[in-house]
Order: C-alpha cells, then sequence, then structure tokens
C-alpha cells in the first residue's frame, strides 16, 4: 500500500511539473510572439522615420516634395516663339551655265524657325536666347492658352546668348527671376519649353554642374573673344525648340534659360545647359533701360592657378593654396592697372566672394556696371592684399554706353530700306544711309544713300544690327561694311575703324 502511494504521489507530481511547463512555456510563447509583433512594428516605423533621400536634409518631409506646383506655375508663363527670315539660295544649273557662262541669280527663300521663351513681366516682356530670334525678320508668340502676338525685339546680346522680346499685352501669367547663386549640386531643378514644335513640355533633372563653360558662344562670336559661359549643367532632357525656356526649381522660381545640350546627334544624350539667372536678369535689365547691356570690365587676362601651361610660373610664386586665378596681363590704362593690379597677382576673392577660376570672376565682374567699385583680394609675393576697383567699361570710361552714342560715333542716321527700294535694287534687305555728319563713316567716304548689305560678313536687316556690330567691336578693330547706291551696279566696301 504504502509503494501504491508513493507511486502515485510521484505521479501526481510530474503531472504537476509538466502542467507547469506547459503553462510557462505557452505564456512565454505568447510573450515572445507579442515581442517579435512589436518588434516588427517599430522596425516599420523605424523604416518609414529612417529613409532619406540622399541629397536631402535628414527632417525633409517627402510628403511636400512635389512637382506639381511648380509646374503649375511656370507652363502658363512660357510661350513658343516663331521667326521667320529670308535665306538667299542659289540653284546651281549646268544648263543655265552652260548658255550664259555664269551663275543663277540667287533667290530668296522664306525659313520659319522655332524656339521657347519665358514671360518675365505682367505687361509683356519675354526673355529668350538670342540665336532663336537672330536675323529674323518676324517674330511671334504664342501662349499657352493658344492666343498670338507679334513680337517686338527690343534688344539682343550675343556676347550671353539672350535676347528680349516685347508684346502688347497686359496682365500676363509670368515669372520672377530668383537666386541662382544658392543652386546647389543635385538640387533638383524642371526644364520648361517647346521641343520639336510638339508643344510644352515639362522634364525634370538634377543640378548636375555650375560655371560650366562648354566654348558654345566663343565658337559663334567668331573674333569676338568676349563670349560669358557659366552655365548650369543639369540632366533634364531639353531638346531643339527648348532654347529659350525656362529652368525653375522646384518653388518655381525662374534660375535660368535653357540655351544648348551636349550631343552627337543634335537631340538630348544626357546633358543640358542653362544661363544662370544672375546673368539673364542682369542683361534684362540693362536691355530695357538703355537698350544694350553695359558691360563692366576689370581689364586683365588670366588663366586658373592649376593651368599646366603656367605650371612653372605658378611654383615660383610659391603659393601655399591652389586657388584662385593668376593675372597674366593687365591692359593699360583699364580698371585693373588704375587700382594697381600687376601680373602675376593672384586674385582669390571680389567683395568676399572666392574666386577659383575665370568663369566665377568674369561672372561677378558682369553683375556689376561701370562705375561700381568692388574690393579685389590678392596674393602678391606671398602677401595678402585687399585693392578697390573701380570698374570700367570697353571705352575705359565709367559712364554708360548706349546705342545712340554708337550711332553718334559713326556719324550717321539709318533706315531699313523698303519694299519698293528692296525691288528697286534687287536686294532683299539692308539698311540705307539716310543723312550724315562728320563721324566715322564720312571719314570713311561713304555718301548718302549708301545701302548697307552686311558688315563684317553679317546680314544687316535693322539699324539695331549696325549698333548691336559696331557696340561689340573691340576697340581700334576695323569694321567692312559691304554695300551699294541706289541705281548702281557695283557693290563697295568701305571700311571703318573703331
Amino acid at each position: 500500500m504504502n509503494i501504491k502511494k508513493h507511486i502515485g504521489t510521484v505521479v501526481i507530481a510530474i503531472l504537476a511539473a509538466l502542467l507547469t511547463v506547459m503553462i510557462y512555456s505557452s505564456l512565454t510563447n505568447d510573450n515572445s510572439r507579442s515581442n517579435r509583433f512589436a518588434a516588427a512594428e517599430r522596425l516599420s516605423q523605424n523604416d518609414t522615420n529612417g529613409i532619406h533621400f540622399a541629397n536631402l536634409p535628414a527632417d525633409f518631409k517627402a510628403e511636400s516634395f512635389n512637382f506639381t506646383l511648380a509646374a503649375e506655375n511656370t507652363v502658363p508663363a512660357v510661350v513658343h516663339v516663331k521667326t521667320q527670315f529670308t535665306r538667299e539660295t542659289q540653284y546651281q544649273s549646268p544648263l543655265y551655265r552652260f548658255f550664259f557662262d555664269e551663275q543663277m541669280p540667287q533667290r530668296e527663300r522664306e525659313v520659319e524657325g522655332f524656339g521657347s521663351g519665358v514671360i518675365i513681366s505682367s505687361d509683356g516682356y519675354i526673355v529668350t536666347n538670342n540665336h532663336v530670334v537672330e536675323q529674323s525678320d518676324n517674330v511671334s508668340v504664342t501662349l499657352h492658352n493658344e492666343q498670338e502676338y507679334e513680337a517686338e525685339i527690343v534688344g539682343t546680346d550675343p556676347v550671353t546668348d539672350l535676347a528680349l522680346l516685347k508684346v502688347d499685352a497686359e496682365g500676363l501669367p509670368h515669372l520672377k527671376f530668383g537666386n541662382s547663386q544658392n543652386l546647389k549640386l543635385g538640387e533638383w531643378v524642371l526644364a520648361v519649353g517647346n521641343p520639336f514644335n510638339i508643344g510644352t513640355t515639362v522634364t525634370a533633372g538634377i543640378v548636375s554642374a555650375k560655371g560650366r563653360s562648354i566654348d558654345i558662344l566663343s565658337q559663334r562670336q567668331g573674333e569676338n573673344k568676349m563670349a560669358i559661359e557659366s552655365f548650369i549643367q543639369t540632366d533634364a532632357a531639353v531638346n531643339k525648340g527648348n532654347s529659350g525656356g525656362a529652368l525653375v526649381n522646384i518653388e518655381g522660381d525662374l534660375i535660368g534659360i535653357n540655351s544648348a545640350i551636349a550631343s552627337p546627334t543634335g537631340s538630348y544624350a544626357g546633358y543640358s545647359f542653362a544661363i544662370p539667372a544672375s546673368i539673364a536678369k542682369k542683361v534684362v535689365e540693362d536691355l530695357i533701360k538703355y537698350g544694350e547691356v553695359q558691360r563692366a570690365m576689370l581689364g586683365i587676362s588670366m588663366v586658373d592657378v592649376t593651368n599646366e601651361r603656367v605650371r612653372d610660373r605658378i611654383e615660383q610664386l610659391d603659393l601655399e593654396d591652389k586657388e584662385g586665378v593668376l593675372v597674366m596681363g593687365v591692359k593699360r590704362d583699364g580698371a585693373a592697372h588704375r587700382a594697381g593690379i600687376q601680373p602675376n597677382d593672384v586674385i582669390i576673392s571680389i567683395d568676399g566672394e572666392t574666386i577659383n577660376d575665370p568663369t566665377e570672376l568674369q561672372l561677378i565682374i558682369n553683375s556689376h556696371d561701370p562705375g561700381d567699385e568692388v574690393t579685389v583680394t590678392i596674393i602678391r609675393n606671398g602677401d595678402r592684399k585687399e585693392i578697390d576697383v573701380t570698374l570700367r567699361n570697353r571705352e575705359g570710361t565709367t559712364e554708360i554706353i548706349t546705342g545712340q552714342q554708337a550711332l553718334e560715333e559713326l556719324g550717321a542716321e539709318f533706315q531699313a530700306i523698303g519694299d519698293e527700294e528692296k525691288r528697286r535694287t534687287g536686294v532683299s534687305h539692308g539698311v540705307q544711309v539716310v543723312s550724315l555728319e562728320d563721324g566715322k563713316l564720312s571719314k570713311s567716304g561713304i555718301r548718302e544713300g549708301f545701302i548697307i548689305i552686311s558688315i563684317n560678313g553679317k546680314e544687316v536687316r535693322s539699324v539695331n544690327d549696325v549698333k548691336k556690330i559696331y557696340s561689340q567691336l573691340p576697340d581700334g578693330a576695323r569694321m567692312e561694311l559691304e554695300g551699294l547706291y541706289p541705281g548702281g551696279d557695283y557693290i563697295y566696301v568701305y571700311q571703318v575703324q573703331k
């Protein structure tokens, strides 16, 4: 009996122990599962709060990152620019040459071009590229609402490839210039324009580089080496027809004018280039106020201090830091020369803004007017110096230069020839000298009535063309005026020195 009693007690104890273990195990599993779910929930929350855009601050709110507002504000302010101009062509006919022993006469052909523009004021000022409207006879713009206007060319600036148009309208949607100096690499931007003439199109990309020079304007300028290039490079898709369109940030501020692409085919291949708002704003303001750009000059030739061509010269200066630009030469009586800047000085900043290459210096100087004073910080013989410089214009003075002054120097009054004169002379374009005073033209031998067809090989279609070509010539340069007199059969070429 005692043995059976003990066995029963042991069995009961074992069963009790097993029951205890099962209950504990059940509770532990429940807690474990509960903990796993809690951990998963926390992990999910951490995933949401811990994942950030690589180029944005950690507290950036993804839900506020939106292109739609910028697009909605920009699209109505971007216009389609259409141009018309006459191109003379010569058909080569073997039979004609056989019978007449001469070339067939040239024939006129109407050509149309297209591009984009940005409305920058409610009363109809529109900025676009110079290469969109140059040599055009007629310019028209079509708004986003399909309303079309004839446009007047207020002024052009081939040095920056910008042009300003004006339409007779009020209350237009428009964009305001933003601060392109504050752009950061990796910042999102939108390009808005009219690619391939298909209509307003919005593309997105990031800022890939700033202050980029691609030598496209220097090549177009030919003998004029004053071209200013400090492009914003982006990977927003831009194609033919986008030229003159808007580059905006995600707030919808106009921070650039789309101008060029890098492409082996002529179509978008990865990179596009826009003229910074800091340049465009200055050009536009000057064209409105003066009719041409007031360009300040420091009067130096320069290279960056990392240029391999001047390595030996740089090493002799024993610079601590490889930053700034080396002054190679100083223009006699120019702004820098008058202030005491010398060859072999290294310019490291202007008005506190760091200078790393010639493009940056050029960008800062060209944001000023002749007569403005800037503080130039240089390194000379190892010493740091600050020099106050009064900037000057291309003529070496601090005065404002206008197109009227250019005409006064030439000593003539001009007017574009009309249709009757075109028929009588057999030319398709030209500007006639209607009166002469004592000036450069009369001294060259030109007489009243002379019709200027081209200057330095460039077609002349308006009085503005005469002013523009003359104003952009460096001092001392010669310009060749080709043309004819009414009723005459001979082409004359006159040379005028600026």
